[in-house]
């Protein structure tokens, strides 16, 4: 099968589990896993934060963080299509008693600072206390514009708000625009990068920020159900992929603009130009219907109806993008 359905279904290669098989390990809940404490200070060390902590998933990662921000009956402005307020179970609501204020987009995936602005409640007992901006870098596979996060950051402290990003794919968006993760991520009081998407670790996020942000984060963690005992070989995936798989991204990053051009005139397409490695397709009835269980049929896996993802990722090859593209216009024929 070749499977576009997220970066998320990477595996290790062999030079990875070697290094998993090789790590140092011990009792992570008692700090003592040498393996886990390296990759949080490596991480923390570029991108410029004092210290990091290693969850099981992006989104406890996530939770862990408005959590450590924000308090019961707090609010954090997010995008409407944010993985934080859209993907992650509602667990800010849930577990954490955070209401999510989100706002709507703008086409390139930011949000209008004057939105942002409005969002803010004003100190009022009958409001939610806004608290936290929330961010994301790459949202959909686009990249936030060059300044934009910056002007957003800025604009939230001078009311009063700390700033987190999600930067799931960060390094998808450090690899697009030539830059160092770390300057994408001034401004920001914490982010969280996630390990198994394009980098191809099997499992794992890390959070970085302050050391007093990331003490109560752990302590979060502890609640959530995150913290693991010998999770080194984990962490050594994770240090694997940091060395040697963030260049490579601007390999899927290729795949995916050949996979759109050679998308592009099917009839009943519409499809999205890429900047990193999710390609998006509109697709118009009566194919939509077809498409993504019949591409199944010809061993090709993606997600939607009428509007369809691919994804591409480093399991992925060139060959395998040909043949995804035979396999559509198969079908549409």
């Amino acid at each position: 099968m070749i499977d576009l359905r997220s970066d998320t279904v990477t595996r290790p290669t062999a030079a990875m589990r070697e290094a998993m098989a090789r790590a140092e390990v011990g009792d992570d809940v008692f700090g003592d896993d040498t393996t886990v404490n390296r990759l949080q200070e490596v991480l923390a060390g570029q991108l410029g934060f004092e210290a990091g902590l290693l969850f099981p998933s992006g989104t406890q990662c996530n939770l862990a963080a408005l959590m450590a921000h924000c308090q019961r009956g707090d609010e954090f402005l997010v995008g409407q299509d944010a993985h934080t307020y859209v993907h992650e179970g509602g667990g800010a609501a849930v577990l954490g008693s955070i209401q999510p204020h989100p706002l709507a987009h703008e086409p390139d995936g930011t949000i209008a600072l004057s939105r942002i602005e409005s969002g803010i409640r004003p100190k009022d007992d009958h409001y939610a206390r806004t608290k936290l901006l929330a961010l994301e870098n790459t949202i959909g596979g686009k990249v936030l514009p060059m300044g934009y996060a910056s002007e957003a950051t800025t604009l939230a402290r001078k009311h009063g708000l700390a700033c987190h990003l999600d930067g799931a794919r960060l390094f998808n968006a450090a690899v697009k625009l030539e830059l160092d993760a770390r300057t994408l991520v001034k401004g920001f009081d914490s982010v969280s990068v996630c390990l198994s998407k394009g980098l191809g670790a099997p499992v794992g996020s890390v959070l970085v920020g302050s050391r007093a942000l990331i003490k109560e984060a752990r302590r979060w963690r502890k609640v959530l159900g995150g913290g693991m005992r010998q999770a080194g070989v984990l962490a050594a995936a994770g240090l694997y992929a940091l060395e040697h798989h963030v260049a490579r991204l601007a390999d899927d990053h290729l795949n995916a603009q050949a996979l759109a051009e050679g998308l592009r005139g099917i009839p009943g397409l519409e499809v999205e130009t890429p900047q990193t490695n999710i390609v998006w397709v509109d697709v118009a009835q009566p194919l939509a219907a077809r498409l993504v269980p019949e591409l199944k049929e010809k061993g090709v896996l993606a997600t939607g109806s009428t509007r369809v993802r691919f994804v591409t990722h480093l399991d992925v090859t060139e060959a395998d993008i040909v043949t995804a593209i035979g396999a559509v216009r198969a079908i549409a024929a």
